[in-house]
């Protein structure tokens, strides 16, 4: 799930660097954190992947369920196409191949309904972040605040994410590290076997 999130991240922080104003008179001052870090300490991480896993196990299951259909007529057309009258064989083959079409279609939208589902989990959370690392900027007179991600070197005492934890009621203290994002498994992206309905004559 997390390196999806990313590109909801880089987003906001752009959003975010453009909305930070220097002003005249105040010394430079910039800080650093990690949204993404930052968003899996939160009690809400937890209940954003287990509901995203629900959401996918459905999808998954109900593409089993299809092509498990498809799978049984596939192989009754192949058992008895030599001896189908040639009307019915070709309506058993346009009907495979429209359950072809259809799985595939299923497998694009479950996608999407994947994404539109996390979308909608996470993006509430980015804002409660985003307002928490403002919040955060302006009582410590910080100038801007970057991602830590694009930071090559930097004090120790420039890293805002334990006030930004401890704006959002979380415990610096008992914060994870930061994981190393695990590559995602799609949902509902099993292929079905393409038709082997080649009409007989």
């Amino acid at each position: 799930m997390m390196n999806k999130i990313k590109t909801l991240v880089v987003a906001f922080l752009l959003i975010s660097f453009a909305s930070f104003a220097q002003s005249n008179d105040q010394p430079l001052k910039i800080g650093y954190t990690n949204v993404e870090y930052i968003l899996l300490q939160m009690p809400e991480s937890k209940q954003i992947e287990s509901e995203l896993k629900t959401h996918s196990t459905q999808l998954e299951n109900q593409l089993k369920a299809k092509y498990a259909e498809y799978e049984t007529k596939l192989q009754a057309y192949e058992k008895g196409a030599a001896t189908m009258d040639k009307v019915v064989r070709d309506d058993k083959e346009k009907e495979l191949m429209n359950m072809n079409s259809s799985i595939q279609e299923f497998q694009r939208s479950a996608q999407t309904s994947l994404q539109q589902k996390e979308k909608s989990l996470v993006d509430p959370v980015i804002a409660k972040i985003d307002k928490a690392i403002k919040e955060v900027r302006v009582e410590n007179g910080y100038t801007y605040i970057i991602s830590n991600q694009a930071l090559l070197a930097g004090p120790e005492d420039g890293d805002i994410s334990p006030l930004v934890l401890k704006k959002l009621g979380v415990d610096p203290a008992k914060a994870q590290a930061t994981p190393e994002p695990a590559a995602s498994k799609p949902a509902a992206t099993t292929t079905p076997a393409k038709s082997n309905t080649k009409k007989k004559n």
